[in-house]
Order: structure tokens, then C-alpha cells, then sequence
């Protein structure tokens, strides 16, 4: 299903999101898990696919590999930031989302399930 809008969508200073920690956002009705990195910034919806809870953006923030990651705060599968891929369950992924910083001011872009 189609989210309702694909255009970009003003969500918070930068500086409200603090490096290696999650935030969660409710953009058109999508809750999005939000991510402050070394790396950038990363968006994925918060719902983890395994449990079923809106729980990803309360996950621990690392790295595996070089590869920045979420590691879900329920059953602790590890997904990358950069693509939603579970690091440890194959065919598991949450959705990514298109993330950017303009003017200091951190955007996102609802994206389909892909």
C-alpha cells in the first residue's frame, strides 16, 4: 500500500537527535525510527518485523563489519541502518526510508515497503 505522501517531510533539528541513539517520529501516520551515526543519518520504520512492535528506534546503536547498525531491543536481531536488511535472519527487512539534513533541519521521505 502506498504511503499517502512521497515528498519530503521537515522533522527536527539535527541537534535534538543525539549521536548513536534512536528516536522514534509519526510522519503521515508511518512510525519511523530515526538514526544519528558517524556514518549519517538513517531511517527505518520503528516497527521491528520479527515481533511485530514498534520498539526499533529504542535499539542499540553499532556497527558489524564496518556496517552501521540497530540491534532490536526485543529478540536482538541486528539490522543495517543502511538498507533495513536483518543481519541475522534471512528475507527479514524493515522498510527504509529516505533521510536528509538541510539547513540543519533533518527531513524524511516515506518510502514503500520494498
Amino acid at each position: 500500500m502506498p504511503h499517502p505522501t512521497r515528498t519530503w517531510t521537515p522533522v527536527c533539528p539535527l541537534d535534538r537527535l543525539d549521536p548513536d541513539r534512536g528516536v522514534a517520529a509519526l510522519i503521515d501516520g508511518v512510525q519511523v525510527a530515526l538514526f544519528r551515526t558517524a556514518d549519517g543519518l538513517f531511517a527505518l520504520d520503528n516497527r521491528d518485523p520479527v515481533a511485530g512492535a514498534y520498539v526499533l528506534s529504542r535499539g542499540i546503536v553499532g556497527s558489524r563489519g564496518g556496517v552501521p547498525t540497530v540491534a532490536s531491543p526485543l529478540h536482538k536481531q541486528v539490522y543495517d541502518l543502511r538498507t533495513g536488511v536483518c543481519l541475522d535472519l534471512p528475507g527479514v527487512a524493515a522498510t527504509r526510508h529516505d533521510v536528509r539534513c538541510r539547513d540543519g533541519l533533518v527531513e524524511v521521505r516515506l518510502r514503500q515497503e520494498e
